[in-house]
């Protein structure tokens, strides 16, 4: 009986077709919006040229020589390298260029430390008074410079300073209030539970900050650095104030000195003034270069997250 049951086979499934791809319609920009496009790439352009010109104007009067520096030819008619030779006989520009770099290594690590400390503090503590003592911090942007000018110098004058390069640098100890602000906002939105899964393993306060916070605020403690670097770079005021050789001048105090021997009441060489602009500046260039991806995480970062 068994002989004559018969094994009927499972019927084949039949394979899986590929989905059909359907060529998606593409979507027509109207007429208007295009030309809302063009004029806005067009606006923007120009804009460019406009911010451009002046330092191109520099880089090419920096290759003219004396007579020809303000003919507004930006191919010069005759190119020369001599400035670049001249600049660095007429003037210690390597001395200054590197006083330059030590206080503003020193000034923009000293201000990203202690404001990145002053701001994970105030984001990350709960204590009494502490939307009061903020207000007080973020108060102090208000006082102009000119008012803290003369007591900040009379203390550096107190403890014998004044002539050297430490009243440049040393006041970023205590933080800036404009960047606690920026790195508070950043650390308020920092996840408080992984910090308290740290505090469970048995890390420490300090362990918090500099292990857990600060490399989690990499984008705004780039963006401190970066504006700081270009503020020190550039501060004209307090090197007219502290800096009495020329030994120790910065790029600021040092092209100024050039300006009273080179230009206004001097020998008018102004091809030298020109080119050691281009040289102090170069520097700004390649940093903003270097750090632009980072600036512009920062931004972003701290605008959704703030």
């Amino acid at each position: 009986m068994s002989a004559d049951l018969e094994v009927v086979p499972p019927a084949a499934t039949p394979a899986p077709q590929p989905p059909t791809i359907r060529p998606s319609k593409r979507r027509r920009t109207s007429p208007r919006r295009r030309l809302v496009h063009y004029a806005i790439g067009i606006a923007l352009v120009a804009a460019g040229v406009v911010f451009a010109y002046p330092f191109v104007w520099l880089i090419s009067a920096s290759f003219k020589p004396r007579g020809e520096v303000f003919d507004n030819r930006l191919i010069p008619k005759t190119f020369t390298w001599d400035n670049y030779v001249q600049v660095w006989q007429e003037a210690p520009l390597a001395l200054w260029l590197l006083n330059t770099a030590i206080v503003t290594v020193l000034a923009a690590g000293a201000v990203t430390i202690s404001s990145a400390m002053v701001a994970w503090g105030f984001s990350y503590y709960r204590f009494r008074g502490r939307g009061v003592l903020f207000a007080l911090v973020l108060g102090s942007m208000m006082l102009p410079g000119a008012v803290t000018m003369i007591p900040t110098f009379l203390i550096w004058n107190a403890f014998g300073q004044v002539g050297t390069l430490t009243p440049m640098w040393a006041h970023n100890l205590f933080g800036s209030a404009f960047y606690i602000f920026l790195l508070r906002q950043f650390m308020l939105a920092l996840p408080r539970d992984l910090f308290d899964a740290a505090r469970v393993d048995g890390a420490n306060a300090w362990q918090l900050f500099w292990r857990i916070a600060l490399p989690l605020s990499r984008p705004a403690i780039a963006v401190t650095l970066v504006f700081e670097v270009q503020a020190v770079w550039t501060d004209l005021m307090r090197s007219l104030i502290y800096l009495r050789d020329a030994s120790t001048f910065t790029i600021p105090r040092g092209l100024k000195a050039l300006v009273d021997a080179f230009g206004f009441g001097g020998e008018w060489h102004w091809e030298i003034l020109v080119t050691a602009s281009v040289i102090t500046t170069l520097p700004m260039i390649v940093l903003f270069f270097v750090a632009q991806r980072h600036i512009v995480e920062g931004v972003v970062a701290g605008g959704v997250k703030g």
